[in-house]
């Protein structure tokens, strides 16, 4: 069986790695290419990049796959499959119609829910109490084509999106290799028309702290975006980055909105609309500033 693999995050990573245990002919990974990235611009390979190099898998990093020549590099490799799993750009349907099989994505949602590029992040965004893993096979809508297996994944109330990431690939790894030994005799089910949602890009905006709104929507904020986006927030005139938080409902206060109650071992309790928020990790905002505890900070 021959094999392309293309993807990017972390999540991708783990899912390479799964199939790179097997016996499987994996011809070439493709990932995006190697970004600047922070305060000194230096270009980043991505997770899958530098675990396809660690296993010995020859990579391509195409700006584009809409270009002709990039659409015939693929054909040239007499695929089976194309196993896509969080490549982050689009494939455009010569790519999806040069598998012999089909092009199967690992899509980390129960679809419909979660169409698009985040939906780890969404899901926590949203308080969702369960998530999963589907593979489905692809084509041109967005996260639209049919089913071939799901699994699903309950998201407890301090899970973050580091976590859910590595739970739901080492989750969709077997759910993958199952499907692709079966994908010529299994019939995919169609997605239901009820219930879809988008899970759109994250933003800037989705990492501002507004001290008006509930302890719990900050704390959903932080869990779902600390580990690659902080949301930032002012407190005693210092700008912040928030690396994990809860909300508190032991403390009563009419405290301003956006101030701190009180800080020790424990945390620092900012007060809310109606409700408190415990910190207790947070990075300065200042070049490469340190983890601080609560009482540091």
């Amino acid at each position: 069986m021959r094999i392309a693999f293309a993807g990017t995050p972390e999540f991708a990573a783990t899912i390479l790695s799964g199939l790179a245990d097997t016996d499987m002919n994996i011809t070439c990974v493709i990932t995006q290419p190697d970004r600047k990235t922070g305060r000194g611009q230096k270009r980043l390979a991505s997770p899958v990049k530098i675990t396809a190099e660690a296993l010995g898998l020859k990579t391509w990093q195409p700006e584009t796959l809409n270009t002709v020549s990039a659409q015939e590099k693929l054909q040239s490799l007499a695929l089976d499959f194309l196993v896509v799993a969080a490549y982050g750009l689009i494939l455009p349907n010569p790519i999806l119609n040069t598998p012999k099989q089909s092009c199967i994505n690992v899509h980390a949602s129960l679809l419909p829910r979660w169409r698009g590029a985040a939906p780890i992040e969404r899901s926590i965004l949203a308080g969702d109490t369960e998530t999963g893993i589907c593979i489905m096979r692809m084509e041109e809508g967005l996260d639209t084509g049919p089913v071939y297996a799901r699994a699903t994944c309950p998201i407890g109330p301090r899970t973050t999106t580091e976590q859910l990431e590595g739970t739901l690939a080492k989750i969709g790894i077997p759910l993958l290799l199952d499907t692709l030994a079966h994908a010529d005799s299994w019939l995919p089910s169609k997605q239901s028309n009820e219930g879809v949602s988008y899970a759109k890009k994250i933003g800037r905006e989705d990492a501002r702290i507004d001290w008006t709104g509930q302890a719990q929507r900050i704390a959903l904020q932080v869990r779902a975006l600390a580990h690659r986006m902080p949301p930032t927030a002012v407190l005693a005139d210092t700008r912040m980055l928030l690396l994990a938080a809860e909300p508190h409902e032991e403390i009563k206060t009419g405290a301003p909105q956006g101030s701190i109650i009180k800080s020790d071992k424990t945390g620092i309790y900012v007060a809310c609309n109606a409700s408190t928020l415990r910190i207790t990790k947070l990075r300065l905002n200042k070049g490469k500033g340190g983890l601080l505890s609560p009482q540091q900070a």
